[in-house]
């Protein structure tokens, strides 16, 4: 099974379609079990679920994470790759070598430079550093899907002009898709769309729905964090109930112990 095809065609098909982010082998088979058709990692969440902030694992630590995740599901999975495994656009490439080796179906690659005081990589290297990246996915195989992402709306940035042209650069440069995080109102999503010759990836906010993304021209939805994020803030209420008032009823809420051992003993 060409997992590489079958992610690029969904790029293709009609519509806009979700890829949530689990953060570990146990909610990856989880989130297949329920229908969705592409899974992404999540670079923060993996960090948190690890108890470190984003940025602080290491890019063979989360190759290996990429790696455990593509093993214990059968769909798809695109990687979350920061910026890959240096600055330069050869490391660019090198990063596409790796997450093909991985058994990665795509994986994306930002111009976040990972320093807070100069946070985002100068135009030309930027471009240059996709160009290497789209280079080494068309060599790797038939299929693979690369993404670049424009992270300004992330770092303050909020240059909308600057987010368009380097997303037109990437494009140009031969990005398959294009993502530019950080958007939360849909006339800026609408003029994105408009704007660049490539497939939108959307990161989800509240207050937008699937339908509406859609319309406005986005081809793939995913979630960032967000799901982690949810289940800290489970626990988190979990834990506040005992505390507070020495109560069990969230567990009325949670799966229940023979629902996990039937998803996990028939995914195995």
């Amino acid at each position: 099974m060409d997992k590489g095809r079958i992610f690029r065609d969904l790029h293709q098909a009609a519509g806009a379609f979700v890829m949530p982010n689990p953060w570990d082998p146990g909610t990856a088979k989880l989130l297949e079990s329920l229908g969705f058709k592409a899974l992404a990692t999540t670079s923060a969440g993996f960090a948190f679920s690890r108890g470190l902030v984003d940025g602080a694992v290491g890019f063979e630590a989360m190759i290996a994470h990429c790696r455990d995740i593509v093993g214990s599901v059968s769909l798809p999975v695109n990687a979350d790759l920061e910026k890959g495994k240096g600055d330069s656009p050869d490391s660019a490439a090198e990063t596409i070598f790796a997450a093909e080796a991985a058994g990665l179906a795509g994986c994306s690659i930002e111009d976040h430079t990972s320093d807070a005081g100069d946070p985002i990589y100068e135009f030309s290297l930027a471009v240059e550093r996709v160009a290497a990246a789209a280079e080494a996915a068309r060599a790797v195989k038939h299929g693979f899907v690369f993404t670049a992402r424009a992270e300004n709306f992330l770092w303050g940035r909020k240059d909308l002009d600057d987010t368009i042209k380097r997303l037109q650069a990437f494009a140009t440069a031969g990005a398959d898709v294009v993502y530019a995080p950080g958007i939360s109102d849909i006339e800026t999503v609408r003029t994105i769309c408009s704007a660049v010759p490539r497939p939108v990836n959307f990161l989800a906010v509240p207050g937008l729905t699937v339908a509406e993304l859609a319309e406005a021209g986005v081809k793939r939805i995913s979630l960032g964090s967000k799901l982690t994020n949810h289940a800290f803030g489970a626990v988190r209420r979990a834990a506040t109930e005992i505390l507070e008032k020495g109560s069990f009823e969230f567990s009325r809420d949670g799966m229940s112990f023979a629902e996990l051992v039937t998803l996990f003993s028939s995914r195995s």
